[in-house]
């Protein structure tokens, strides 16, 4: 730990009582001195944040015409990529004049940027108000959670879409790249907070790496709402593989068990298959 010159500690410190931490080995930094903290952030975290800022665009009264304009953009990307996605057949799907784009929008380039700020702010308030704030039932907040990467609906499925156009497009343009990858893996942070909050109040199996749980979640669940999107899966497959690596992680929960003494992946799986 590393102290200024009047003693304090200018090391990482607790996120919730500032307690210095003791220097991190291998894997990710600790972020709380203690178990009772993490519980307290978790408690803290479950109360309802309020909504987000709409990010200001130029001129309130543009924001309609701007939104209409990036929601032609997303249709063009879902539907045939954003390759298609030229100013002229933007216009063209948004019904809009090509000098009309280009004053909203200073270049492509910018308005690939604008859009995809716009989408990823449409996608949180959305999936706020679908998923259940209840910390009674951990394993299901994290199944929520985990849906929001599946297209379960045509709204999740276009998102899913421009999303994946947006990937391929970040290879090859380092600019978009910057803010399309956030390097702070938001969604990974997410997850592995819900995983770290039931640790610390003994839902899960013992001894597990919330991050390395967190990453295997993320990037399966992304992966096989994309198969679901090819066709290569049904939704229903999708929901047991996922069920089968929750039922893992929370094998230690007490309270669980209780109340479905010998399910397993297969009998909710087929549950979920019949009532989606």
């Amino acid at each position: 730990m590393v102290r200024d010159e009047k003693g304090a500690a200018t090391g990482p410190v607790c996120r919730m009582c500032r307690t210095a931490l003791s220097p991190a080995g291998r894997g990710r930094p600790a972020l709380y001195c203690s178990r009772s903290c993490q519980a307290k952030a978790y408690r803290r975290r479950r109360q309802a944040p309020p909504p987000p800022p709409e990010r200001p665009a130029a001129g309130g009264a543009q924001a309609p015409r701007r939104r209409q304009i990036a929601e032609a953009l997303w249709r063009i990307a879902a539907e045939r990529g954003l390759h298609e996605a030229s100013l002229r057949e933007v216009a063209a799907e948004a019904g809009v004049s090509l000098r009309a784009v280009q004053y909203h929008f200073e270049s492509k380039h910018q308005l690939l940027v604008d859009a995809l700020h716009l989408l990823h702010d449409d996608n949180e308030r959305i999936a706020r108000s679908r998923i259940d704030h209840d910390p009674a039932d951990p394993r299901a907040l994290l199944r929520a959670v985990l849906e929001e990467f599946l297209p379960v609906d045509a709204q999740r499925a276009t998102a899913l879409r421009v999303f994946a156009a947006y990937y391929a497009r970040s290879l090859t343009d380092p600019a978009l790249a910057a803010v399309f990858l956030a390097a702070e893996q938001p969604l990974e942070r997410l997850v592995a907070d819900l995983i770290e909050a039931a640790q610390a109040t003994g839902h899960t199996a013992p001894g597990l790496d919330a991050w390395r749980e967190a990453d295997l979640l993320v990037s399966g669940a992304v992966g096989l709402g994309g198969d679901v999107l090819h066709g290569r899966r049904t939704l229903a497959d999708v929901r047991r593989t996922l069920d089968y690596h929750l039922d893992k992680i929370f094998a230690g929960d007490p309270a669980r068990s209780a109340r479905v003494p010998g399910e397993g992946a297969s009998g909710r799986g087929q549950r979920v298959a019949g009532s989606g």
